[in-house]
Order: C-alpha cells, then sequence, then structure tokens
C-alpha cells in the first residue's frame, strides 16, 4: 500500500521541533490497542495488540525496548484505565488527553491513524495531559462515585411508591415533606404490614411533624388495590436493598478514609473535637459515620465549617482532587478546572465574550449546590449571593457564588488555616465602604466632593 501524498498541512506538522522525543501514542478500544512508536525505533513502528493482560505486558515490553518515556492516549470510556495504571508502574509518563483538544489541532488526521497521530501531536509538545488525582484518592474517588450511583438508582423506587399512593389517592405528600421521613416510612410500611385504618397509621406521625394527626388521617382516606399494594411492596424492598448497599458502602469508606495518613504525618491521629453542626444540615443522604469529623482530621481543616458545605458535599469535593492544592499553581488554575471562573476571549485589547466554561466537574457540581444552600442564609457569602442575584439574576449568582466558595476551599486546604465565619452585617458594611470609596474616587475626578445628607452640597472646583 502506497503512503498518501503529504499535504501542505502534512508539511507544517513535520517541520515543527520535537518536545518530547521518547513519546508514543496509543488508541485504545474495546478489543484491540494500537500503538505507535517513531519511526525510527522499530521496523515496525505501529503494532496492533489484545486487551488482555498478557497482551498489555507484551506492549509495554516493547515500549522500554523502544526507550519510550512518555504516551498519550485518549479518554475512551473506561479502557484507557488498566494500562493506564501499568504505564505507571513502569516508570512511563502516560498523557490523558481529551478527544476534543485532538480535534482542533491543525491538520489531516487521515496522513496518519489514530495512534500516529496522537505520537507526532505529543512528541510536537501540542497535548495537554488531563487532570487526575493520586492513586490513593483516586481509589477514594470510585467509592464516593459509586455511593452517588447508589443514591440516583434508589430514588426511582420512591417514586413508584408515590405513583402507586396517588393511584389509590392516599395522599401522603400533601401532607408530609418527605414519604421517606421517619413518619413516611413508619406509615407506608404499616400499609404494606395490613394496616388501612387512616387512624391509627396516622398514629405513626412523628411528633416532630408539622402536620396534626387528624390532616395525616383524613390524607390517608384512599381506595386500596391489591395491584398497587403490591407495587408499593416492590418498590419498598427494593429501596431496602440499595440502602442496605448503601451503608454497606460507607462503612468499606470510612475504613478507607482511616488507613490514610492525615496532612500531620501521623496515621493513628485521633479525631478532632468539631464545634456542634449547622442548623438543618443533616440530609437522609448523608454517610452514615462521622465523616466531618474524619475529613477534619485528614485534611487538618473543617471544611464542613465552611457555609453551604455538608459531609457529603465535601467528601465529592474532597475525592475529586485530592489534598495537594500544589497541583493548581494559583486559585485562578483551581477555578478554571471547576469551571467556575470566567473565560474572556479577547482580541485586540477588547473582551469578546465572556463565559464560563462548560465542564462535566463533580466538584463543580458540589459547589454549585452549596451555593443555592446559602441563599437565604445570614452569613457574608449569604448576603454576596444575594447582591449578585439582583445584579445579575440567579444563575450567574450560582456561578459567582460557588466560584467564592471554591476560593475559600483552595485557601484552607493550601495553607491550612480555620475558617472564621462572617455575618451578614460585616459583609453589608464592608460593601458600603467599599462603595464610598468608589464615590469618592469618582467624585475627586470630577472635580466633587462628597458630604454626608444634610449639609450643602458642594460645587465643582474651579
Amino acid at each position: 500500500m502506497s503512503r498518501p501524498r503529504p499535504t501542505p498541512a502534512t508539511h507544517r506538522i513535520e517541520g515543527l521541533p520535537t518536545i518530547f522525543s521518547n513519546a508514543a501514542g496509543i488508541d485504545i478500544g474495546a478489543d484491540e490497542i494500537v500503538v505507535a512508536v517513531p519511526p525510527d525505533r522499530d521496523a515496525q513502528p505501529v503494532r496492533v495488540f489484545r486487551t488482555f493482560t498478557p497482551d498489555l505486558e507484551a506492549l509495554l515490553a516493547w515500549l522500554v525496548a523502544c526507550g519510550i518515556d512518555t504516551v498519550a492516549m485518549e479518554s475512551t470510556g473506561v479502557y484507557w484505565v488498566p494500562i493506564y495504571e501499568m504505564l505507571e508502574q513502569h516508570g512511563i509518563v502516560p498523557y490523558l488527553v481529551n478527544g476534543r483538544h485532538v480535534k482542533t489541532v491543525p491538520g489531516r488526521k487521515s496522513d496518519w491513524n489514530d495512534a500516529q497521530w496522537l505520537q507526532k501531536l505529543h512528541a510536537l509538545g501540542l497535548l495537554q495531559a488531563s487532570f487526575r488525582p493520586d492513586a490513593e484518592i483516586a481509589a477514594l474517588r470510585t467509592l464516593t462515585r459509586y455511593r452517588a450511583e447508589l443514591i440516583a438508582h434508589r430514588a426511582p423506587h420512591i417514586l413508584h411508591m408515590q405513583h402507586a399512593l396517588q393511584q389509590m389517592n392516599v395522599q401522603l405528600e400533601r401532607v408530609l415533606s418527605d414519604i421517606m421521613g421517619t413518619s413516611g416510612q413508619a406509615i407506608i410500611r404499616a400499609i404494606v404490614a395490613g394496616e388501612r385504618d387512616p387512624v391509627i397509621l396516622a398514629q405513626f406521625r412523628n411528633p416532630a411533624c408539622k402536620s396534626s394527626e387528624e390532616m395525616i388521617a383524613r390524607a390517608l382516606r384512599g381506595t386500596w388495590k391489591d395491584e398497587l399494594i403490591f407495587v408499593l411492596r416492590q418498590a419498598l424492598l427494593i429501596y431496602d436493598a440499595y440502602t442496605a448497599q448503601l451503608g454497606e458502602c460507607d462503612t468499606q469508606i470510612e475504613q478507607y478514609l482511616q488507613t490514610m495518613d492525615a496532612r500531620s504525618g501521623d496515621p493513628h491521629a485521633p479525631l478532632p473535637d468539631l464545634p456542634p453542626a449547622k442548623r438543618d444540615s443533616r440530609s437522609k443522604n448523608a454517610p452514615n459515620f462521622n465523616a466531618r469529623a474524619q475529613y477534619a482530621r485528614l485534611l487538618g481543616v473543617d471544611l464542613v465549617a465552611v457555609m453551604g458545605l455538608s459531609s457529603s458535599s465535601v467528601q465529592t469535593i474532597i475525592s475529586e482532587f485530592g489534598t495537594d492544592m500544589s497541583r493548581f499553581p494559583t486559585v485562578k488554575h483551581f477555578g478554571a478546572w471547576l469551571g467556575l471562573a470566567p473565560r474572556n476571549d479577547i482580541s485586540g485589547g477588547k473582551v469578546l465574550r465572556s463565559r464560563t466554561q462548560k465542564v462535566a466537574n463533580r466538584a463543580s457540581q458540589a459547589f454549585r449546590q452549596a451555593a443555592q444552600a446559602v441563599a437565604r442564609s445570614d452569613s457574608a457569602i449569604g448576603a454576596y449571593y444575594r447582591a449578585m442575584r439582583a445584579r445579575k439574576g440567579p444563575e450567574q449568582a450560582t456561578v459567582a457564588t460557588a466560584h467564592k466558595i471554591a476560593r475559600i476551599v483552595y485557601h484552607l486546604l493550601k495553607y491550612g488555616e480555620a475558617y472564621e465565619e462572617e455575618s451578614a452585617d460585616a459583609y453589608e458594611q464592608k460593601r458600603q465602604e467599599r462603595e464610598l470609596r468608589q464615590l469618592t474616587r469618582r467624585a475627586n475626578k470630577l472635580g466633587y466632593t462628597l458630604a454626608p445628607v444634610g449639609e450643602p452640597p458642594m460645587s465643582p472646583n474651579p
């Protein structure tokens, strides 16, 4: 087969200086892996391997024989994970790149196959590696992501129970804020056990419930149907099964956290004494162990003390990027990685567009949820959210507040300082002082002097 005739774009790519002379490229698939090395390293610079472990070991032996010290690969599903870990074990630096970044590089990929194209671009230094935490945090991330999937898979069965009750005109969701709360679960389990008297069912009400027994009893008068009771029973059994697996997952996460060394270097550091939890900070999806104390021991700071963050959100955040903030040179790099910092497109000194970049980042989602949680809080962060909402609307206020919380977390983790909460009144006073300084500078620039209300206005300076 004759080699394709070089195009002008090919000449431009070939003429660039080489940055990584010992670079290789890997095109990963479910059944086969295509590997390309520099043409001068082997008579057959492109080889195909199967994805079985013995074939991966043969692949690595060939790369070592060719003197390869870095490899570029695309993040295709989860197929890249085994070869990525084996490359790290053999001392070869893997570059996990975004497929969209490869497509934006000028040139015609048809002149090479995917593996050769990756090898060439990586050798020229045109690819940037994606962020990946160390092995210890990656293991924690696997457990926390699986925990989130369990919660997501359990949620539809709550809807099945709710729909079954609605079809029997049992309006339980109208008198209870959460049918899977303490009162709701007790009533549903009694229905499944065979109880039909609404007065008796209403007696399972928790004393803290806002609705009265009479109101709940009226809502529980419905038309009982055997087929819908069967659906209710089945959904409850599956819900309990997922809840049991969720408890085992929390136990595994707790045991793993206990094996991780604290920032002080003492693996047996005791759990710190923490202040009482914030009001309304308990969630039904929260870990069933003292996650706040475990992460405070691990990090050396209590991130749950930050307004808007809970033990669940802190677990998600830490499992995504870890505890080593040196991976992000500045807080701006951290905000850009989260997709919370504005990305400005500037041409000729003029800002053409200013928007946040769309990213699939679970830590960013946790920060956004924290921003929405502080909307009504009497805190400096809550006052900041309300001020931004008045100026730019709720969507941009959520992003700006999430970015503010992320900057606080970055500072706490990098410098190990304790979080000090600021009240909304203190924030408002600082905001007014800042506005007064800005107005004073503008008035002085125009030749005026500001005067308090009640004093005669000042004329412009001659």
